[in-house]
């Protein structure tokens, strides 16, 4: 297969196993994060099947969807050897895969890396972040809102202080800073309305 074809395989694959799934973390974000990489890519001397490749398979194996336990380079390995792929791409997938996670707090020491980093961190923003953020936190059974509490992952608002406020100024690309800025303008304004009709 050639890299067009294997990515079109990557992308069917995700397809069939995340479609439905309801945390916040189905094939549409991923297809969204690839289309954020795509839009950095542009801007960025990187090597384009990679970045695509680690987007698309960037989310499995993720600790959120299997019970708090992180099998992402057990899962990806076994995948992508499935695909015949050679070992230093396998190695340099599970590398970036690695470093784009905010929870594992690993910086990414590849262009590589950054974008992929940057265009996962773009989808956790802005509009379909805020929707992201609630879904997650419904299907994890957390508040909506608690207003006696503000410790970590008290409620999907906190969520917003613990997280989501801090990603504007951990993009790695000047792409990615833009669109960050936007954004996070769009949450404040958010959370600014929320607060108006949820205080007396």
């Amino acid at each position: 297969m050639n890299k067009s074809e294997i990515l079109a395989q990557v992308q069917a694959y995700i397809k069939k196993i995340f479609l439905d799934e309801g945390t916040g973390h189905d094939y549409f974000h991923i297809e969204r994060v690839v289309t954020n990489a795509k839009k950095i890519l542009v801007h960025e001397n990187a090597d384009a099947f990679l970045v695509e490749f680690a987007a698309w398979v960037h989310d499995i194996g993720d600790y959120k969807l299997h019970g708090g336990i992180d099998q992402s380079e057990e899962m990806i390995t076994s995948y992508l050897q499935s695909l015949n792929l050679d070992a230093a791409i396998i190695a340099r997938v599970n590398e970036i895969v690695s470093q784009v996670s905010f929870s594992k707090g690993n910086q990414p020491t590849s262009i590589e890396a950054m974008i992929v980093q940057d265009a996962d961190r773009l989808d956790a923003i802005g509009a379909v972040g805020i929707a992201r953020c609630f879904a997650y936190g419904g299907s994890t059974g957390n508040t909506l809102y608690h207003p006696f509490d503000q410790s970590k992952n008290a409620s999907s608002v906190q969520h917003f202080y613990d997280k989501l406020f801090k990603l504007k100024d951990l993009m790695n690309t000047e792409t990615g800073k833009v669109i960050a800025q936007e954004r996070h303008v769009y949450m404040e304004n958010f959370i600014q309305q929320f607060y108006s009709e949820v205080k007396p």
